[in-house]
């Protein structure tokens, strides 16, 4: 069986969400020249704030989030060709001068893109918009192939779960894999649809 370890329904594989999103209400100021989403779950939640942001650019880390924007009625000024949050923000630097950009985040971020657009002269608003929490398992298979989509689905699935030699496991990429401490596939591409075709072909 292959476990996503996800609230995203995808088919031919099961559900296991291991985390949860909460998502915060503040006030933002708008007054920038881009916005920076390196995640769905950034676009959804400044969407509950304010109808505002539909108005100003976004930089996006990948196509899922570059599809939400637009979904949602955003306008994307450009997409990453890396999803990783160093490389990208180095597309940025390449792509961009120096301006002024706000960074709707999560509570915990582990690239150093904020500190990396800084030092090429950019100007970054930060506002964490979202945090993730840990989700307590319904039930916790015997075996199976999981695909990891996050650090995050990491830390709460082995909060839960010891690993046993009858899990396969599949990481997202590769900070995902980083904090993995066994044997772990790492997708080629930054999409759950090519993590699950890799799974197929490892059941």
């Amino acid at each position: 069986m292959i476990y996503l370890l996800s609230n995203q329904f995808k088919e031919g594989v099961n559900n296991l969400p291991v985390i949860e999103i909460e998502y915060l209400k503040k006030d933002i100021s708008f007054d920038v020249d881009y916005l920076l989403f390196t995640s769905k779950n950034g676009v959804l939640g400044v969407d509950k704030i304010s109808d505002e942001w539909k108005k100003i650019p976004a930089l996006c880390i990948g196509m899922p989030t570059a599809k939400m924007v637009e979904k949602l009625g955003g306008k994307v000024a450009y997409t990453a060709k890396q999803s990783y949050g160093d490389e990208f923000a180095k597309e940025i630097i390449n792509n961009f001068s120096p301006s002024k950009i706000l960074f709707l985040r999560a509570k915990k971020v582990l690239s150093n893109i904020v500190t990396i657009l800084k030092d090429n002269s950019f100007i970054v608003q930060e506002e964490i918009i979202y945090q993730t929490k840990c989700k307590k398992l319904d039930y916790i298979p015997k075996k199976g192939i999981f695909i990891f989509t996050s650090p995050s689905s990491v830390k709460c699935f082995l909060n839960q779960v010891k690993w046993n030699k009858n899990y396969k496991a599949i990481a997202i990429g590769k900070k995902t894999a980083e904090i993995f401490p066994h044997e772990i596939t790492i997708s080629d591409k930054q999409t759950i649809d090519n993590c699950i075709k890799i799974a197929k072909s490892m059941v």
